[in-house]
């Protein structure tokens, strides 16, 4: 296991590139779009911190468009709160799998993918399956560019890595996608590393961290995830 620590300054330096996903994602339309289709099975997918569902709409469009019945969080902003986000964003799996009939899968980008992993761990039978990208699995804000600003806040990032670290004795039950990058410049790619559930495919991209919602790879992945939740996704398009 690498030491876990903050992003270097040139991966922060290199998020400003963020927008050339665009690009490669118009060039893999063709074969995104020779993606297995969904038959309607309920996908919830949560932004990173300060975020929105504005910022997931791209990912949400693609695997709605593949048939998949996909829903944002509807909570605004993510400020960070993943105590108070926690029972809120609980109910909203809870009540779409209960109007679909089948456990839910949600996609969380950044701390997003904190708070859908504490959905599943806590409520399994609602959660079909998870899968992050770029979320800091270990130590919370600690091993993220934002740690300092926690700090100025008052934030005790020992402590926080420590409760973080203690509900990990209660394993996640269903089956988890950790998808990172070590060009992240927001959460160190380490962090992103799940040292203690089973369960759990790690897939590397080539994305920066702001980029990752609009990355032809991750789409791909998602995409295979969903299709076959226990079966190790293809790296390549």
């Amino acid at each position: 296991m690498s030491e876990l620590k903050s992003p270097s300054f040139m991966a922060i330096a290199r998020e400003s590139l963020s927008a050339i996903e665009f690009a490669r994602l118009a060039v893999a339309l063709p074969a995104l779009a020779l993606q297995a289709r969904g038959n309607g099975e309920p996908v919830m997918v949560l932004p990173g911190y300060g975020a929105s569902d504005t910022s997931t709409a791209p990912l949400r469009g693609y695997l709605s468009w593949l048939g998949y019945d996909v829903h944002g969080w509807d909570l605004g902003r993510n400020t960070g709160n993943v105590p108070g986000f926690l029972p809120q964003v609980a109910d909203l799996v809870r009540q779409l799998s209960e109007r679909s009939g089948s456990p839910v899968t949600i996609v969380g980008w950044s701390l997003g993918g904190v708070i859908a992993r504490e959905v599943a761990r806590d409520y399994p039978e609602t959660v079909r399956q998870v899968v992050t990208m770029g979320s800091p699995l270990v130590g919370g804000a600690k091993y993220t560019s934002l740690g300092k600003l926690f700090e100025s806040r008052g934030t005790d990032l020992d402590e926080m890595e420590a409760r973080i670290a203690a509900r990990e004795s209660r394993p996640i039950s269903v089956p988890v996608t950790s998808i990172y990058s070590k060009r992240d410049g927001i959460v160190g790619w380490q962090a992103s590393i799940d040292r203690f559930n089973a369960q759990v495919d790690h897939i590397e991209v080539h994305a920066t961290h702001l980029g990752l919602g609009i990355s032809p790879d991750v789409f791909r992945i998602i995409a295979q995830k969903l299709a076959n939740p226990g079966a190790a996704a293809i790296r390549k398009l």
